[in-house]
């Protein structure tokens, strides 16, 4: 094999094979047929980037065909976003296509197939079909309609399309063979009736062709030369062969190509789910705020996150084309866009968390406008100004008062550089009653401005601190989003909702202050909050009010959380694979499966509890007291946490007193049992 063939993915070398063997090149196309059901995620990227990528390298047109033959899950409002969606990724279709284009020309090919034999009426229940089909390993048998006539298999279909049945009475199936080995072969269904409103085809059409019927078909008519699909629709190419091999027959004149099924493997991403159903579900219930919230992984909300096109596209081609499925570790992700974003994002500063800094040598009522580079990456991007003062801002946690040799920042008696300014000593702190620090007081070297080649300026120090004036720092609003889930694989685990498995910390609302040049900043524009992590501004700002969204962190704050090893049951979960979740909610989560368990694992996670239950305050578990009845797994768990707390020192107060007394009369012996035992400490 020659160096640039081995340089081509396997589906490029099927294409380059094809053209060998005689495919004339200008007979190429490709097409990316999603259907209009929901919003595109990250898992499509890849189909959309092979399937556009393989018409740059071929200079070969690309479809974008909508699937739509459900009308009962399909919305315009999908469509629109779809086309949104591909057009900011940076790609241009040839056509805009619809299965609901062809629905005429496949009901007239099914009646040639119901003609020649090849299809038939079934009227049976569902039930009665699905024993018949049989099993991977077991033959099914025939139907008693299998061997209705021709004539009246065209009438039963000729009412079925004028809306004379209800849905579920009769639908159409190809006739193949019950005994094939592949079970999808076994008499597929190639119509049903469905009396819903179609987002094209308005009320014409009460009977919609199946998806194994309709794909292949719209293929072939399109003149697809490679359709290329994700490795689960692989059992399913046997099926797309015997459809398009029989309308061939009817209309090889017209449509003289025969398309060819390919296979790839989907992008599958950790912490990450990808199922519609289930993003649906997350926006139905109100976990995101719809389905471009910045914490979904659709590429509308990836684009309000901060995403660009750039790394997207950079992390499709990192990833590459595979046969076999894997998981994509999502920090890759997240390193494509800091690379894109550490190229080409302004750095600008800005204090999420102030304490307020004065500098007790520098003259009130003096301020300097000082000279800060846009993006050390981009000599393009040139300087700005930003004002300097006797009162600023500085992150809270860049202050200790005492600290050890390793902490870098500033501490009493200390000295750090201010960005872009001078080099300050911390002396003195003021504190409100709660003992929390409001003040800290220091003085600057009025000679160790930065960049202006003093001796003083070149002064090595420890540590560089982000900073605002407080005179001039304008005020703004920091969506700040973490992943969604806290298990790298939430959806695979067959005893536990993936919804268990939600971040509580995914979204946190923070009042910040940045530099006053933000104050042009327009949605969509994209910075780096210097030490801290890119950001972009939301649509949901105004002029009076800007909002931004986090991106990414400048580093994976993920890594030191990972666990060794995924839990295969929550019961036998280990205590240190649990850390990285908040002690309570771990515990929440050990009660909801607890009086489910059987008695082993019910030590074990009783013992993992009370493990956990040492990490928690009461704080955290008092608004457990209130927990439903019916929750009774729940509210053993926080039994036996407060058994543990009540042991340590804490005190019995009322609030704990009515909880045990509440318990003690319960219908569970279970939680009875728990509450007898913590009763007598």
């Amino acid at each position: 094999m020659s160096e640039d063939k081995k340089s081509l993915n396997f589906l490029e070398q099927i294409i380059e094979e094809d053209l060998a063997n005689g495919l004339d090149k200008k007979n190429l196309r490709f097409r990316f047929p999603p259907e209009p059901n929901g919003y595109l995620h990250i898992g499509h990227t890849k189909a959309i980037g092979i399937s556009f990528g393989l018409g740059e390298k071929y200079n070969a047109p690309v479809n974008l065909r909508f699937d739509d033959t459900n009308p009962a899950k399909e919305e315009q409002e999908y469509v629109d976003a779809i086309k949104k969606d591909v057009s900011w990724l940076g790609y241009s279709w040839d056509k805009e296509l619809y299965s609901s284009d062809y629905f005429q020309q496949l009901y007239d090919w099914a009646i040639l197939f119901i003609k020649e034999g090849k299809a038939y009426v079934d009227s049976q229940s569902s039930e009665a079909m699905a024993e018949q089909k049989g099993t991977p390993t077991q033959p099914g048998i025939d139907g008693p309609y299998r061997n209705r006539s021709v004539e009246e298999n065209l009438e039963l279909f000729n009412q079925m399309k004028n809306g004379l049945f209800n849905e579920g009475d009769h639908i159409l199936r190809a006739k193949i063979d019950m005994k094939h080995p592949n079970m999808l072969m076994r008499d597929p269904i190639m119509y049903r009736i469905l009396k819903k409103h179609h987002h094209r085809t308005g009320n014409t059409w009460c009977i919609y062709p199946m998806y194994d019927w309709t794909h292949g078909e719209s293929d072939y008519i399109e003149q697809i030369s490679h359709s290329l699909c994700s490795l689960e629709f692989k059992p399913h190419r046997e099926l797309y062969n015997w459809f398009k091999n029989q309308v061939y027959q009817y209309s090889k004149e017209t449509y003289p190509i025969l398309p060819k099924q390919r296979e790839f493997a989907r992008l599958n991403l950790s912490y990450t789910i990808m199922s519609k159903r289930k993003l649906l579900k997350l926006v139905e219930d109100r976990i995101v705020n719809g389905w471009d919230d910045p914490r979904m992984p659709t590429i509308s909300g990836l684009r309000r996150r901060g995403y660009t096109p750039t790394a997207i596209r950079k992390f499709v081609e990192t990833v590459g084309v595979a046969k076999r499925d894997n998981v994509i570790d999502v920090s890759l992700l997240e390193f494509c866009i800091r690379e894109d974003l550490n190229k080409t994002a302004p750095r600008v500063m800005a204090v999420l968390d102030p304490v307020k800094l004065i500098i007790s040598n520098y003259t009130e009522g003096k301020e300097e406008w000082l000279e800060a580079e846009n993006n050390p990456e981009d000599e393009s991007a040139g300087f700005r100004k930003i004002p300097f003062s006797r009162e600023l801002y500085i992150e809270r946690d860049d202050f200790k008062e005492e600290a050890n040799s390793k902490y870098f920042r500033l501490s009493l008696g200390n000295e750090v550089r201010l960005k872009n300014a001078y080099i300050i000593k911390a002396h003195s702190v003021i504190k409100d009653d709660n003992n929390t620090i409001t003040e800290i007081h220091c003085t600057y070297d009025a000679d160790s401005l930065s960049g202006t080649g003093s001796e003083a300026s070149l002064r090595k120090v420890k540590g560089t601190l982000h900073w605002v004036s407080t005179k001039h720092a304008i005020k703004a609003d920091v969506r700040e989003y973490d992943r969604l889930f806290m298990d790298e694989a939430p959806d695979s685990h067959q005893e536990i909702d993936f919804m268990e498995f939600i971040n509580p910390d995914s979204l946190k609302l923070i009042n910040a202050f940045v530099e006053p040049s933000l104050a042009e900043a327009k949605v969509g524009d994209r910075f780096q909050f210097q030490r801290i992590g890119y950001f972009n501004v939301d649509y949901d700002s105004k002029p009076s009010h800007i909002i931004f969204n986090k991106t990414v962190g400048l580093r994976d704050s993920w890594t030191k959380k990972k666990p060794e090893e995924q839990p295969q049951n929550i019961a036998s979960t280990p205590i240190q694979n649990q850390v990285q979740r908040k002690a309570i909610d771990v515990i929440q989560q050990l009660g909801k499966k607890f009086t489910n368990l059987p008695e082993a694992k019910q030590l074990k996670a009783k013992k993992d509890i009370q493990e956990l239950a040492k990490q928690v305050s009461y704080e955290e578990l008092e608004p457990l007291f209130g927990t439903a009845t019916k929750k009774v797994g729940t509210r053993i768990a926080t039994m036996i946490t407060l058994d543990v707390l009540l042991k340590g020192g804490l005190k019995k107060n009322a609030q704990i007193e009515d909880f045990i007394e509440k318990a003690l009369v319960d219908n569970e012996p279970l939680l009875v049992a728990h509450a007898k035992a913590i009763s007598l400490v």
